[in-house]
């Protein structure tokens, strides 16, 4: 199957989506907080919408990603270098700032499933950095003199929401608890942040060496 990248790439690739599934961030926050405030069928609701969100970046990223591969591959190579350097700013600042666990609770919790999921769908579609994420991170995992480039970026973009899917589960089954082990034990979350900090400087860094030779 042509859209499927080789074993190693596949492997690198579910490490770096692990990796950012584990870092919080604002759609880890919203799904977490609406269990703890209105139960797992409402944090399964903004979890979905959260990757439906995503799943609208990743066809976004592959098909304008595509038509600039098939415009210019040194515009694309560009985009490879930037992104690398993206991912190095990434890391930086995970150690400098950490990560954002933002639970708010609240006081009248919405018990509307459909109203959740499209809030979750725009708390996503919204997010700048996510955009920008996509645009630079899918990039980093195919070739560039690649044929099948383009739907290789639609299948990794999948591949992320599917991987999340699991793990997003599990983490809503175990909300409270979860969230307070973090709050809990600071040193979890930098350890998180040190470890997303050294997987993407790692990928920053081989980007930036293959490209510079």
């Amino acid at each position: 199957m042509t859209f499927l990248p080789d074993l190693p790439t596949l492997l690198a690739y579910s490490l770096a989506s692990f990796i950012l599934f584990i870092t919080p961030g604002p759609d880890m926050s919203l799904f977490l907080a609406k269990t703890i405030s209105g139960g797992r069928r409402i944090g399964i609701a903004a979890m979905l919408g959260t990757n439906l969100g995503c799943c609208v970046h990743t066809v976004l990223a592959a098909l304008g990603l595509s038509a600039l591969l098939a415009a210019s591959p040194t515009a694309f190579t560009i985009l490879k270098v930037v992104g690398g350097l993206y991912l190095a700013w990434l890391a930086i600042e995970a150690v400098r700032h950490g990560s954002a666990l933002n639970v708010k609770l609240e006081r009248k919790p919405s018990r509307d499933f459909w109203r959740t999921l499209l809030l979750g769908i725009g708390i996503n579609l919204s997010n700048p950095k996510i955009v920008l994420f996509f645009v630079t991170f899918l990039p980093q995992f195919v070739s560039g003199s690649d044929p099948h480039a383009a739907a290789k970026m639609l299948f990794l973009g999948f591949y992320f929401v599917l991987f999340n899917l699991p793990l997003s589960l599990l983490m809503i089954a175990t909300a409270e608890k979860f969230t307070a082990t973090l709050k809990a034990r600071p040193r979890v979350m930098r350890v998180i942040d040190y470890v997303f900090a050294s997987i993407f400087g790692a990928f920053a860094l081989t980007i930036l060496r293959a490209h510079g030779r």
